[in-house]
């Protein structure tokens, strides 16, 4: 039986209680570390197809942030073929979960570095939604030549930009806030864009919150350059054999009230939380190994598929599979 706690952050991730790519990916492995050591049978057979079932209920949360099913299949995939006592499995998993977790600090430690390079002293930035690789790399960057002030976007239906604000705000950065809808009228302004990404494609599409593509339209006709943070493990390996990233469509509620909604029974409303922009509109993708062009997104996955666990970036697999 999993235990009540798993089932909890699975919850909290579900209803965005958990919010952001790596938060996601960190409460996910959390949760298995969790569960990991909440097993009390001693079938290692039975401790496999448990984890297993852990990781399944995890990945179903959210179908778009790439981050959960590639951080879950790299703890899982310690199973493998693997054999011992539930001990010693449960070792490799505990193993596997604190290595991704260092990981992930890490790597947003590298991204705040690599990125702050790519601002300028007296640079006004605009970001949306609410990402960490993002707000790392503006916040680095303030600290070391001083940005004039940054545009954060509400990002409706769920405010994310309140987050960035308050974020943003303790670092010691100039913040104003804008509604979604005034993005090109303020980009005359904007010197560059640093947004998170939720997934990328092997193509250098990114998917990221919506309202994201429009952003980055506004930047092409404004001539602005449109950066994207992002680490290595939202890099998306299924679309290296074509599969296409699931937009997720949230509840009708998160955009109307339910009280209206209850008095408009024939009112439709549809409420898609990511978007794709274009590989075309973006300058650069910022990752903890250096700062990338859209193009070589495919070149990232094909040697991330050939890491070992232990290398500079963490090995992926494909699905939460049977052994």
């Amino acid at each position: 039986m999993i235990p009540e706690e798993v089932l909890r952050v699975a919850e909290d991730i579900r209803e965005m209680r958990v919010r952001g790519a790596s938060r996601i990916a960190r409460a996910a492995v959390e949760a298995l570390l969790l569960a990991a050591e909440k097993y009390q049978g001693s079938d290692p057979g039975d401790f496999a197809l448990y984890m297993r079932r852990v990781a399944e209920v995890l990945v179903s949360t959210r179908p778009t942030a790439v981050t959960l099913p590639n951080a879950v299949n790299y703890v899982v995939s310690a199973l493998r073929g693997a054999r011992g006592s539930v001990e010693e499995l449960r070792g490799l998993v505990v193993e596997r979960c604190r290595s991704f977790i260092s990981y992930i600090d890490s790597a947003l430690d590298r991204i705040a570095e690599i990125g702050s390079r790519v601002l300028s002293s007296g640079d006004v930035v605009l970001t949306h939604c609410n990402s960490l690789a993002a707000i790392k790399v503006i916040a680095r960057a303030h600290e070391r030549k001083g940005l004039s002030r940054v545009y954060a976007t509400e990002t409706r239906p769920r405010f994310q930009g309140l987050t960035t604000y308050r974020m943003l705000s303790q670092a010691g950065v100039e913040v104003v806030l804008i509604p979604d809808s005034a993005v090109r009228y303020v980009m005359r302004e904007v010197d560059k864009v640093v947004v998170g990404a939720d997934a990328i494609a092997a193509n250098g599409a990114v998917v990221n919150k919506i309202g994201t593509s429009l952003i980055a339209l506004a930047a092409r006709e404004r001539g602005v350059d449109f950066y994207v943070a992002a680490e290595t493990y939202k890099f998306s390996p299924y679309t290296l054999i074509g599969e296409l990233v699931e937009i997720e469509e949230r509840e009708a509620s998160e955009v109307v009230p339910a009280d209206l909604l209850a008095k408009h029974p024939l009112l439709s409303v549809r409420n898609p939380a990511f978007d794709v922009t274009a590989p075309e509109y973006v300058t650069g993708i910022i990752t903890e190994l250096g700062v990338f062009p859209p193009a070589a997104a495919a070149l990232v996955l094909r040697e991330m598929y050939r890491s070992e666990p232990g290398a500079e970036a963490p090995a992926l697999v494909r699905g939460v599979e049977e052994e």
